[in-house]
């Protein structure tokens, strides 16, 4: 059975270095930052480890749903997830991985845009 893109790079504690990267980078961000200044950084960071996990073939799941569900509040716009996805690929390749395993993580993001992206004046699509 083939490996995880996950597991090809160390599994979990990669991935932990990878995402406390990638927040680092969001909090120094003047479009991303104010997504994030009241929320508890510790819990949101091992969360996204696990979601992140999920989309590189990790044992965790999220549904749609569950994605509408989180984001809907936040009003999370086209340019802002443009900014993130550009900021996660950035940390992908700062850690060295392979452009092909980049751009798997990179689509598994966009497939979800949906759910992730308020339209103006409405929060994250329901799924459907």
């Amino acid at each position: 059975m083939a490996r995880s893109v996950l597991e090809r790079y160390g599994g979990f504690p990669f991935l932990s270095r990878v995402v406390m990267a990638f927040y680092d980078k969001v909090l120094d961000s003047d479009v991303l930052a104010p997504y994030f200044e009241d929320v508890d950084m510790r819990r949101l960071i091992d969360h996204q480890t696990k979601f992140v996990a999920f989309l590189m073939g990790g044992p965790a799941s999220y549904t749609n749903e569950h994605l509408a569900q989180v984001h809907a509040r936040m009003g999370i716009d086209r340019p802002a997830f443009e900014v993130m996805i550009a900021t996660m690929r950035e940390t992908l390749e700062d850690f060295e991985m392979d452009d092909g395993d980049v751009a798997s993580v990179i689509h598994e993001l966009r497939v979800r845009a949906p759910w992730i992206i308020a339209a103006p004046g409405q929060p994250a699509a329901a799924a459907g």
